[in-house]
């Protein structure tokens, strides 16, 4: 039987590797479109890690994951960080 994904589970009933799993399909499966340059994406994320506004992946103020926004190319970012 195929394991499906629960939609209706919260963060702390999911298995934290299937999780991160789906983040990381969910980024590929962004069509070429809407999805960032790897380039921008990094440095993106670089910016991220520096900031005091992330805590576990997360943004603090926008409570988005940062993985996630940063893929997205009309993302921006909630403080206002000069490359979004």
């Amino acid at each position: 039987m195929d394991k499906r994904d629960c939609r209706r589970c919260l963060l702390s009933e999911i298995n934290e590797e299937e999780f991160f799993k789906t983040v990381a399909e969910y980024i590929e499966s962004l069509s070429p479109e809407t999805r960032t340059p790897q380039e921008l994406y990094e440095k993106r994320l670089a910016i991220c890690k520096t900031c005091d506004n992330l805590i576990n992946g997360m943004c603090k103020l926008c409570g988005c994951y940062v993985e996630v926004r940063a893929a997205k190319k009309l993302s921006y970012c909630a403080h206002d960080k000069a490359i979004w």
